[in-house]
């Protein structure tokens, strides 16, 4: 399969900005949590003031699965958490480039369990961990959310194997789920994709992803699936996509929270549409949606 360029289909462009970090007093960049790959870092921010332990955001960049950084502008709405007294911990991880699923969920969990394993030094809270992502980090936040006692989704010699990768609440903003059913979905609301940008083609992110083309995979494309480990254990979700998201169906969102709602109940998942969004559309960082968020983390961590 050949190369496939994030900007000519994905509703990121290429470079991202970086979000703007300059009044953030306590910070540290580029903090290795596993070992493997120069993809394993992440960067920390603080509140002003405190010494915690503070509950954590863990901010998970989209882009593709092959695009965007822990450090880009995707950051800046969970920045907002450092006012209401969060830390934010922004992932790396190895993309499709460097390494196939699950390789980058195996380095999600294993961020979490440096956070916990670090949890006294750096001032956070080892029993409220949230995980906060749009589009490619939706999933992975989704990911995060169902997996924890998965071992075919781990990788405990990345480090820190003694420690708990669960996390106690999932944002997911327009993440994907269901590969197989994404074009056909998109078709069904009047949004087809055009033949080169089908995500069942060979070198579609989901393809790519998978390191097979997806319709050749169908039980890669499960295993892949975040409603495939849904379990009545998993944490309270909040979960918002537009209704003319054009790259990631709205329908993988409704029916991940269907089956969430069914497993979970409805008090535990929030789903909500946002009429006339696109994907990864300005109406999901307005201050009024932010503020809707981190009501939310602070009732599901008791923040």
């Amino acid at each position: 399969m050949s190369a496939f360029q994030p900007g000519s289909h994905y509703a990121f462009p290429e470079p991202i900005p970086e979000a703007d970090t300059a009044s953030i007093a306590r910070k540290m960049f580029d903090i290795a949590y596993a070992g493997r790959s120069p993809a394993q870092r992440l960067d920390i921010y603080w509140p002003d003031a405190g010494n915690g332990p503070f509950p954590v955001i863990v901010a998970i960049h989209g882009g593709a699965f092959m695009g965007g950084d822990k450090r880009d502008a995707q950051l800046t709405p969970m920045l907002a958490g450092l006012a209401r007294g969060y830390a934010v911990v922004s992932i790396n991880y190895r993309m499709s480039g460097e390494a196939t699923f699950p390789a980058l969920v195996h380095d999600v969990k294993a961020a979490i369990r440096w956070m916990r394993a670090n949890a006294v030094a750096f001032l956070f809270d080892p029993a409220r961990i949230a995980v906060w992502g749009g589009s490619a980090g939706g999933y992975l936040a989704l990911m995060a959310g169902v997996s924890a006692n998965v071992a075919a989704l781990d990788d405990p010699t990345l480090g820190h194997g003694d420690h708990s990768c669960a996390v106690q609440a999932v944002v997911d903003w327009f993440g994907p789920t269901d590969f197989l059913q994404m074009d056909a979905q998109l078709a069904e609301s009047g949004l087809a994709p055009a033949p080169a940008f089908a995500h069942n083609g060979a070198n579609s992110p989901e393809s790519l992803l998978l390191g097979r083309q997806i319709t050749e995979a169908p039980e890669l494309v499960r295993a892949a699936n975040p409603e495939t480990y849904l379990h009545g254990g998993a944490p309270p979700f909040f979960i918002q996509h537009g209704d003319r998201d054009d790259i990631v169906p709205s329908q993988q969102s409704a029916r991940f929270a269907a089956c969430a709602r069914l497993i979970l109940g409805r008090e535990k998942v929030h789903f909500e549409l946002l009429p006339g969004a696109g994907h990864a559309d300005p109406a999901f960082s307005t201050p009024q949606n932010i503020q809707k968020v981190l009501a939310f983390l602070d009732q599901a961590l008791g923040a």
